[in-house]
């Protein structure tokens, strides 16, 4: 996707103080947009002004690339950023008969005393989503293949352990 594809359908009254090119990667315009003091970012091709891209209309367009998935979990990882691989990571979730669903990485970053988080350029957090509801033969395949498992979330995870208690408490009652 381009920067074309997040142009609001909004007027905004305000010249924007940035202009790019209808081309820019919707993933490079990102930090551009966050940039600029006005938080919009106004849309060009070949000379013409084709409209502005704003926080709520890149939102808007980052947030049809998410779809919706009842059947999975998310999982969080860090690792250094020398042993990132993305080929690795799909083949740890692969081997544990998952899917890999969808990938995100920044930097990693860890809260100091209450104020701003410091960032560690050389730590890379890693976000999966995952199709299965039970994501705990995923988290065991990353940590073989050397990936810091720092967090699970989801609804489905919830529902798994939900599952799980109700199930001791059945043969609890059938062992009666």
């Amino acid at each position: 996707m381009t920067i074309k594809d997040a142009i609001s359908p909004r007027l905004t009254t305000a010249a924007p103080t940035r202009v790019i090119n209808a081309a820019v990667p919707l993933i490079e315009a990102l930090p551009m947009l966050l940039d600029t003091p006005d938080r919009q970012l106004g849309i060009e091709d070949h000379g013409n002004m084709l409209g502005v891209v704003t926080e709520a209309s890149m939102l808007e367009t980052l947030g049809r690339l998410i779809v919706p998935r009842d059947d999975s979990s998310v999982i969080t990882a860090e690792c250094s950023a020398d042993r990132y691989s993305a080929s690795a990571i799909a083949h740890a979730v692969e081997d544990a008969d998952s899917h890999l669903v969808d990938l995100l990485t920044g930097p990693a970053q860890y809260p100091t005393d209450g104020v701003a988080p410091v960032t560690y350029n050389d730590r890379i957090r890693i976000t999966l989503r995952v199709r299965t509801l039970t994501p705990e033969h995923v988290i065991q395949s990353l940590e073989r293949y050397g990936y810091n498992v720092v967090d699970t979330g989801g609804h489905n995870s919830l529902e798994a352990d939900l599952f799980a208690e109700r199930l001791a408490s059945l043969n609890s009652l059938l062992n009666v």
